[in-house]
């Protein structure tokens, strides 16, 4: 890991309240996004969302490190409130989790950015990603890579981020419904794996679904989290630990 990405801090429980606290000031403030659409522009010729965005890259995202120009790109241009609740939606680019309901969650942008640059994205790559949530992991992957494969678990979450994904236009994002455990072998081999749920230890299928070369990104542990990323090499996998995280455990095989 770079030294100028610090540690994310993913908030939980009471410390998601403290955020939601501090998150409502800043929205007074102006500093959260409007709770509306991207209709109306500002006195500045854009819209109130475009320019939360633009604040959320260059105050969390850049601040900390990940300049990599693809991903800064992504997240400028991804409308990360749609994705959200709609009563969620003025904090929508706040430094900050948000829930989704089903018991799950939007991850931290700072988060979505630096597992993005952990696969050192690139045109050509096709991706899989285990755990769609409400679809935003996988729309900043489909601004950058070629193609993008993505399953989730939860039937209501995955049928509304497949709509979503649809309605904004991205073709290059396949969805399915399904335990990801055992990844999505018929597309295998993939570039790169991304994990959005942290099991106890690495599926083995996703390992063997990376190409040589690839990268998987995944947060490992229960109660204390590691993100971790492995690369295959020709003859096994190299592991590192990046930062500790706090994600929602992976449900389905990886429980049994």
């Amino acid at each position: 890991m770079p030294r100028s990405m610090v540690p994310a801090r993913v908030a939980g429980g009471a410390v998601l309240a403290l955020i939601f606290l501090g998150l409502a000031v800043l929205g007074a403030l102006g500093i959260a996004c409007a709770a509306t659409g991207d209709d109306e522009a500002s006195s500045s010729g854009t819209t109130p969302e475009a320019e939360a965005r633009e604040r959320m890259v260059h105050t969390q995202i850049r601040a900390r490190g990940i300049d990599d120009p693809a991903v800064l790109a992504a997240m400028s241009k991804v409308p990360r409130h749609r994705f959200v609740p709609e009563d969620l939606r003025p904090y929508a680019y706040a430094d900050g989790p948000l829930r989704i309901g089903h018991g799950q969650t939007i991850s931290q942008p700072y988060i979505v950015a630096l597992m993005t640059a952990l696969i050192e994205p690139r045109d050509s790559m096709r991706v899989l990603e285990i755990g769609t949530g409400s679809g935003y992991q996988a729309a900043v992957l489909a601004e950058i890579v070629g193609e993008v494969y993505t399953i989730e678990i939860v039937p209501e979450l995955g049928r509304q981020a497949a709509a979503l994904l649809a309605e904004l236009g991205y073709d290059n994002v396949h969805t399915r419904i399904g335990d990801g455990f055992d990844g999505w072998p018929e597309h295998a081999p993939f570039d790169a794996v991304l994990v959005t749920a942290a099991p106890e230890d690495i599926p083995r299928p996703l390992l063997e679904q990376l190409a040589v070369g690839g990268r998987l990104v995944i947060p490992l542990g229960s109660g204390s989290q590691d993100l971790v990323r492995v690369t295959r090499g020709e003859t096994g996998f190299e592991r590192e630990s990046i930062t500790p995280v706090r994600f929602v455990p992976m449900t389905g095989k990886a429980r049994d």
